[in-house]
């Protein structure tokens, strides 16, 4: 079993910065997938960005050069380093674990981008 609690979303204007932060507790380490998705009504949940297997990092085209994920495994806490952010960026973002084979997903953070 792995929980996960985000944090850190809310509501900024156009360009401004937000950090969220993933907490993990359970059966879950430095080697396992880890990654942030968002999702907006009435659209399928998206990659944002994500650690591979490997410790590589995969970012969708769109948050390039603007995002920034990390982690602290001291901590067990997984980072999205949100600059230059734009209104389509609001959504509700989620962290996601594989674990044993299961993907696991926390409750979401809103995220609100007013123009």
């Amino acid at each position: 079993q792995v929980q996960l609690v985000e944090s850190g979303g809310g509501v900024v204007q156009a360009g401004g910065s937000l950090r969220l932060s993933c907490a993990a507790s359970g059966n879950i380490d430095s080697h396992n997938v880890m990654g942030w998705y968002r999702q907006v009504p009435e659209k399928q949940r998206e990659l944002v960005a994500i650690f591979t297997s490997g410790g590589n990092t995969v970012y969708a085209d769109s948050v390039k050069g603007r995002f920034t994920i990390s982690r602290d495994n001291a901590k067990n806490t997984m980072y999205l380093q949100m600059n230059s952010l734009k209104p389509e960026d609001t959504a509700v973002y989620y962290c996601l674990a594989n674990s044993g084979g299961y993907h696991y997903w926390g409750q979401g953070t809103q995220v609100t981008v007013s123009s």
